[in-house]
């Protein structure tokens, strides 16, 4: 009877035990398998400057760099959008196409720097009167970003890193976008009109090589490159002072990471 009972409780206790171990494994298994779907409330961890860690997720940082890329596309094209915004910003104003300086010295040489001046003051004049036009298309290429992109940039010790990213990955795409945009801008502000007279006049000097500048792209890549610019210093100023923002999720978000 004594060794029955024996038999049983080890029994009991074998069950028990193959239970306890099953119940570890499937919580394992359940674990594992969160943790490899791309849900919005992954828990995402940084460290903070007193190296402590913070707690977000996923879906807010994702979110954080959204709200940061629009604040500072709307900041930044607010200050360009309007008369000198290009034109008096030396960081950011367009200059005469370096590739053929040759026709910009040769033609001031022989008494039409007037006509160079007025060339590049309309090409300016273009990039701010287009340059509303690009929000929706940044506010779109933003929508396009991943989780992942989105945790990798908060992350980034670098000021810059969210339009660092937007600038890789969307550039060409903005560029198609904004053309047309800027071809009319260059039309309306008499860009094209000097050009062409620039061309044909630099055209007519016996010996030289002909020129053929695709001005739209030019001064395409110009007005986005200096987006990207003002949109990095809006960024910067976020990343340093979220709080300022008075946004609280890039408050939660960016206080985390302190550059």
């Amino acid at each position: 009877m004594k060794i029955r009972i024996s038999l049983l409780f080890a029994l009991v206790l074998l069950l028990s035990d193959f239970a306890t171990a099953q119940k570890l494994n499937l919580g394992g298994a359940i674990h594992q398998m969160n943790s490899t779907l791309k849900g919005t409330t992954t828990p995402a961890t940084t460290k903070n400057s007193n190296n402590g860690v913070v707690n977000f997720t996923q879906g807010e940082a994702a979110d954080a760099i959204k709200e940061a890329l629009t604040k500072g596309i709307t900041e930044g094209v607010n200050k360009v959008s309007i008369t000198d915004g290009f034109f008096k910003n030396m960081a950011i104003k367009i200059p005469f196409p370096k590739e053929v300086s040759i026709v910009e010295s040769t033609l001031r040489n022989i008494g039409l720097g007037s006509l160079i001046d007025k060339f590049v003051l309309s090409l300016n004049r273009a990039a701010e009167g287009a340059a509303k036009q690009a929000t929706p298309i940044f506010i779109n290429a933003i929508k396009q970003m991943t989780i992942t992109d989105a945790i990798n940039i908060v992350n980034n010790k670098q000021s810059d890193a969210a339009t660092q990213f937007l600038q890789r990955t969307t550039t060409e795409q903005l560029v198609s976008s904004f053309k047309p945009r800027i071809k009319t801008a260059l039309d309306k502000s008499l860009a094209t009109k000097y050009w062409r007279d620039i061309t044909t006049r630099y055209n007519k000097i016996p010996f030289v090589s002909k020129i053929n500048t695709d001005l739209p792209d030019y001064a395409t890549r110009k007005a986005i490159s200096g987006l990207f610019y003002m949109v990095a210093q809006e960024e910067g100023k976020i990343r340093k002072d979220p709080a300022g923002t008075a946004n609280a999720i890039i408050e939660k978000v960016f206080g985390s990471v302190k550059l």
